[in-house]
């Protein structure tokens, strides 16, 4: 039996909830994001995309090609407590939701007995009776067609894409509407004369595994309406991150590095809160010129601690070893789990005190004041390695 999955995605969600806020906004260029000169635009509006403006855009160039834009600062507490609104419609129709970003879902209605069509009718009507905001809905037998189809008609749209119409339906679409081809391999496929999903239908699944590695199988699939990803209703955190765009771009290693040492201590903070471990530091920088760089090292024993993260983190940084001037840092860790490996054993005794005097650090932390608390895990980890 064909799954029945219905892919909802809020048009527009920040520009339109500024636009429901405030009427007098509604039918001119509105533009959401970091309202400084370094900042990037968030999300716009359809009238603010007729003149080329679209989300992660530098704000400073957005400015130039909508000059008579309204353009707004981020109110995220706002936007969460929309976005509660409309998940709690969602989950009133079925457990069997999965959240993809604060305005965008997946929901698995193949064990109700009930249309699909019906289904996404009244998820538009009731977000737009309690939000007053529209939603673009699609709806197919696998992941992949049901956003294609969300984005089919948007705004306020609804489409369905049925076995029937596949792959028909696809080959006029640009390379970029497959799911896992990103702006730089679309424009690698494109350089290569490969600009069509119908293009693409023309390769072999050999071809597609000599430009994409094992990934190329998925792609090959995909064209074809073959897509078994589940609908995963609960999902673990796959990394815990920070980062931050500079006041100016810089080359200047040790205000970067105080950065990666300060998003350590936050990093830290939420490993210790979740009960969690990491092996794998990830630095993420992006240049002037808006080339995004990371590097990634996994090392052998998981860990959790500000200086072990950072002392990573800084090695990465030297090795990545710039010359370009740097407009944003960023750190993460990844391949978490909440369980020491065997060779640190949740057991050991020197281990057990690490993780209880870094807890208790981290918690006094804003009351004693960093000085304080920095020179207590000087002196515990100087003690430590004595030992």
């Amino acid at each position: 039996m064909n799954r029945k999955i219905i892919h909802v995605d809020m048009d527009a969600f920040f520009a339109s909830v500024e636009q429901h806020d405030n009427p007098e906004l509604k039918g001119k260029p509105v533009i959401v994001g970091g309202i400084s000169g370094r900042g990037v635009v968030a999300t716009c509006s359809y009238e603010a995309r007729k003149y080329g403006v679209h989300s992660a855009m530098p704000m400073y160039k957005a400015r130039k090609l909508c000059p008579d834009g309204v353009f707004l600062p981020l109110r995220h507490s706002r936007y969460k407590e929309v976005s509660d609104r409309i998940f709690s419609i969602l989950y009133g129709i079925t457990d069997m939701v999965e959240p993809v970003s604060i305005d965008e879902a997946y929901l698995d209605v193949t064990g109700m007995n009930r249309d699909p069509v019906d289904i996404a009718r009244e998820i538009k009507q009731k977000v737009r009776e309690v939000t007053g905001l529209t939603v673009s809905a699609g709806i197919s037998y696998n992941k992949f067609l049901a956003k294609l189809a969300s984005d089919w008609n948007k705004p306020d749209g609804l489409m369905v894409i049925t076995e029937d119409m596949v792959p028909d339906i696809l080959r006029p679409l640009p390379v970029s509407k497959v799911y896992g081809i990103g702006e730089k391999s679309a424009k690698r496929l494109n350089d290569m004369g490969i600009k069509t999903i119908g293009d693409l239908l023309r390769l072999s699944q050999t071809q597609l595994q000599n430009i994409f590695g094992k990934y190329g199988i998925d792609i090959y699939n995909r064209i074809r309406g073959i897509d078994e990803r589940p609908v995963i209703v609960t999902r673990e955190a796959k990394s815990i991150g920070k980062e931050t765009t500079l006041a100016q771009d810089t080359t200047d290693m040790t205000l970067l590095c105080r950065y990666l040492k300060k998003f350590a201590g936050r990093i830290s903070e939420e490993l210790l809160k979740n009960e969690l471990f990491a092996r794998t530091v990830t630095v993420k920088v992006k240049t002037a010129d808006f080339i995004v760089h990371t590097k990634s090292k996994t090392v052998k024993d998981y860990i959790f601690s500000e200086e072990d993260i950072y002392k990573i983190a800084y090695g990465i940084m030297k090795e990545m070893n710039f010359k370009e001037k740097i407009r944003l840092i960023g750190l993460s860790v990844s391949n978490l789990s909440d369980k020491r490996c065997e060779q640190l054993s949740i057991f050991d005794e020197n281990f057990q005190r690490r993780l209880k005097i870094e807890r208790i650090l981290n918690s006094v932390n804003k009351k004693l004041g960093e000085g304080v608390v920095k020179t207590a895990k000087e002196e515990f980890y100087a003690n430590t390695k004595r030992k």
